[in-house]
């Protein structure tokens, strides 16, 4: 199939008030083709998406669809022009039926009545193309799984006849199983001639879909072109202008004394016992696929679980979680992986936000001291480098990055002195990572105790002292990570298989 540039972008600039958000950006994608759009949060990513949709309008630059001059006033006069977009959040009814979110705002009708017969034909024949079948037409769409409600987004936008789609970061909310399901459906959109601009932190998986890319910072190009021939690393020096090997801190472990011993531990969603422990200083980084007992075990420990079995052992005393609220008082501090359902109170404050796991700091004969309480809020923010305006900044508008930082946050004043870090770097961009990761290593020289669940296998190698691997909920080897390679982990992960020997390249490193 011979590909023709559909979509066409020239010198689009956009600024807020005195602050330039976009400069001169161009972009081009063709028929049939995947393009990336990379960059850290705030690199005008968002703003460019937004351009192209019809929510917002650039300052200057033009636009073309098809060789059509494109210049939408709307979102909807986007769609009505071909370009659709599926957000990170994905947006749909959820208390509508699977038909009714396809169909919204595009029935088919006659003399005023909705054919639904036609409709359901339609809606069968795309769920098709997309290999899901199965999906009823009638199941309301919250008792979906996250990736079928995927896919029903997508279905909507292939029902509007959708030439170009833009997908921002679809597979962040997605196991591996849907993220390679997603992928097949790219392929088939590919196949029938659509554009597909492809929004994702995971280089790795834009180096597996992507054809082309185009990358931002500060709202400049900095670098386009082929994926054939790019590599990680080449992408990343575009996206921050620093080398991968740069993003990762050199830690200096000096572990102390066991601060947690976990002995035959088993909370209630548990599939098996887990015995391991942890010492003051260290980064005990815990890998294996969603699903293999991770989380679980943190939730457990966490006291967010039942027990059913086992003891906890905190700085040589027994404890038995039942509450939150007592596990904070004995120094555990918790980060969700969901951080927008678990972590944050997003309507609230990053003051409040902040602070309000541990509020008796500032509590007075059962009133609040406020202004302490904010001046506390001051000096997180500037410990961590949260970029925000106040205290009083609300935490939804900020960036991923910058959320995941006050969650973190939360947890220092709360004096924790074991983290409990489940997936922190997910979300976010390459450079929030590389803070993150200078963070937790700064938790480990300060004698503070860090458990990081990570599926992102470079980043525990990078971060970790030692490494544990889960395996369908149950807990298969724990290694120091010079014992460890990227390979050695997959296979850990994927089979509950452990290899001891060291591959001959990993041991010339070591030497």
């Amino acid at each position: 199939m011979e590909q023709k540039v559909i979509l066409s972008a020239r010198g689009i600039s956009k600024s807020f008030g005195l602050t330039p958000v976009l400069k001169n950006v161009d972009l081009e994608l063709k028929s049939g083709e995947v393009r990336a759009l990379l960059g850290e949060n705030g690199a005008g990513k968002s703003t460019l998406i937004k351009i192209f949709s019809g929510a917002l309008k650039p300052d200057s630059g033009v636009m073309s669809v098809e060789g059509q001059a494109y210049c939408p006033e709307s979102p909807l006069e986007g769609r009505k022009k071909g370009l659709a977009v599926i957000y990170q959040e994905l947006n749909l009814a959820p208390h509508l039926s699977v038909e009714e979110n396809i169909m919204l705002g595009q029935e088919k009708q006659r003399l005023g009545f909705v054919e639904r017969k036609k409709n359901r034909e339609k809606i069968k024949q795309v769920l098709s193309f997309l290999h899901h079948p199965e999906i009823s037409p009638d199941i309301p769409v919250w008792q979906l799984p996250i990736g079928a409600r995927q896919v029903v987004e997508i279905a909507r936008a292939l029902v509007s006849k959708a030439k170009i789609l833009i997908m921002d970061e679809p597979t962040s909310s997605l196991s591996q199983e849907d993220s390679r399901r997603l992928f097949e459906i790219i392929r088939s959109l590919k196949a029938e001639g659509v554009g597909i601009i492809y929004v994702s932190h995971f280089l790795e998986e834009v180096m597996e879909v992507a054809d082309t890319f185009t990358v931002l910072r500060d709202g400049e190009v900095t670098g386009a072109g082929e994926i054939a021939g790019t590599s990680v690393e080449q992408l990343i020096s575009l996206m921050i202008g620093k080398r991968m090997e740069e993003l990762y801190p050199e830690p200096d472990f000096q572990p102390g004394e066991v601060i947690l011993k976990v002995e035959n531990l088993q909370g209630q969603k548990m599939g098996s016992p887990v015995t391991l422990t942890l010492r003051r200083g260290e980064i005990l980084g815990v890998a294996g696929l969603v699903g293999s007992g991770r989380t679980e075990f943190l939730r457990a420990v966490f006291g967010l679980d039942r027990i059913k079995g086992g003891l906890l052992i905190i700085s040589g005393k027994e404890f038995r979680p039942r509450h939150p609220r007592e596990s904070i008082k004995q120094g555990l501090g918790f980060l969700s992986e969901d951080r927008q359902v678990e972590g944050l109170a997003l309507k609230m404050n990053i003051s409040d936000n902040l602070t309000l796991s541990r509020l008796d700091f500032y509590s007075r004969y059962g009133f609040l001291d406020h202004q302490k309480q904010k001046e506390s809020a001051r000096q997180l923010i500037s410990q961590l480098g949260i970029k925000a305006r106040n205290p009083e900044q609300p935490v939804w508008t900020l960036s991923g990055g910058n959320q995941q930082k006050v969650a973190l946050a939360r947890l220092l004043h709360q004096q924790a002195e074991v983290f409990l870090l489940d997936e922190p770097t997910r979300g976010i961009d390459v450079l929030s990572k590389a803070h993150l990761y200078e963070l937790i290593v700064e938790l480990s020289r300060k004698q503070k105790a860090v458990i990081f669940v990570s599926s992102y296998f470079p980043e525990l190698l990078g971060v970790c002292q030692r490494i544990a691997v889960f395996y369908r909920g149950k807990l298969v080897d724990v290694r120091e990570r010079e014992q460890w390679t990227e390979e050695a982990l997959m296979k850990a992960a994927i089979t509950g298989n452990t290899d001891n020997s060291i591959s001959k390249a990993k041991v010339d490193r070591m030497e």
